[in-house]
């Protein structure tokens, strides 16, 4: 965070700047899987980034409170998330029907 700007940097393993993508929202925690970055902020939104872009795979889900955490189960079949006010919400990864 520089002056109130957010921002997320991707680099190569050998350190070559590949992207970069401004955020409106100040990011609390993040997970990265294979293909995606998953992050929550503390203005309540979780966001799903492809990986190798930085491009929103889905429009943020409010979540309408601080995200304090955030994880994404071994089979990557659901979201784990952690409020300010101490509920766990878990989201279902994947098309309706599979979820």
């Amino acid at each position: 965070s520089v002056q109130d700007k957010n921002a997320l940097h991707l680099y190569s393993v050998n350190g070559k700047y590949l992207v970069s993508e401004t955020l409106k929202e100040e990011v609390s925690d993040m997970c990265v899987t294979s293909e995606y970055i998953v992050m929550g902020s503390l203005q309540g939104f979780l966001s799903i980034r492809d990986l190798y872009s930085l491009s929103l795979s889905i429009s943020p889900l409010a979540m309408r409170l601080p995200i304090h955490c955030i994880s994404v189960t071994k089979e990557y079949s659901h979201i784990l998330v952690g409020l300010e006010d101490g509920k766990l919400i878990i989201v279902g990864v994947g098309k309706p029907a599979e979820v």
